[in-house]
């Protein structure tokens, strides 16, 4: 009889410790990315990425939400501490991203870009799957020339200012207002706030 408690709570023992077991064969990732609030195509960034980071496809994810780079930082050494085995960042601006990124590779995390390239070693990420911020500008801009308009008077709304999206887009148009083809009425970026906008961390 006492043998067959004991096979009995060997087996409830098993039993219970194997979620645990599973759940460290989970990859952990940590995300930090812009709010999903910011347009439609990061809501679908966003929806895409909860869809595919689950524990049914064997990950455990948290996610990150900011446009201030300095949230964004933070966030990148939490999960770097937190022991994550991926780092994916959608960067708020392209500096100040150098001492993190050496963080993650002396703790031998792999990080990945989206969206948005950072200032740096290319040594200090795997892959960067970006737009190409600067062809985007000049494909606008070349679209404004084939109007043939008598004259351009130009309102230009940049968005978050440092971005690599900004910068790269900026870049044609600034060419244009310096040969004088195009007048800069306004040139207005978005100033990153106290706080950040939308802000939110959660695991799934």
């Amino acid at each position: 009889m006492k043998k067959l408690i004991a096979v009995a709570l060997v087996i409830v023992l098993c039993l219970s410790l194997m979620p645990a077991a599973f759940a460290d064969d989970l990859i952990k990732v940590g995300v930090v990315n812009n709010p999903p609030s910011e347009s439609g195509y990061r809501e679908a960034n966003v929806n895409d990425f909860i869809n595919v980071f689950t524990k049914e496809n064997g990950y455990d994810a948290s996610f990150f939400y900011s446009i201030k780079n300095d949230e964004q930082l933070s966030a990148a050494r939490q999960f770097i501490t937190d022991g994550v085995d991926y780092l994916l960042i959608s960067a708020a601006e392209t500096t100040g991203w150098d001492a993190v990124l050496k963080d993650a590779q002396e703790a031998g995390i792999g990080v990945f870009l989206f969206d948005r390239m950072i200032d740096c070693d290319p040594a200090l990420f795997e892959a960067a799957v970006v737009s190409d911020m600067a062809k985007e500008g000049e494909t606008a801009v070349g679209w404004l020339l084939d109007q043939k308009l008598n004259e351009y008077n130009v309102i230009h709304i940049q968005g978050a200012m440092g971005s690599d999206a900004q910068l790269g887009r900026t870049g044609a148009l600034d060419e244009q207002f310096d040969k004088g083809t195009m007048k800069k009425v306004v040139q207005q970026g978005r100033h990153h706030p106290r706080r950040g906008q939308g802000c939110h961390r959660d695991g799934l």
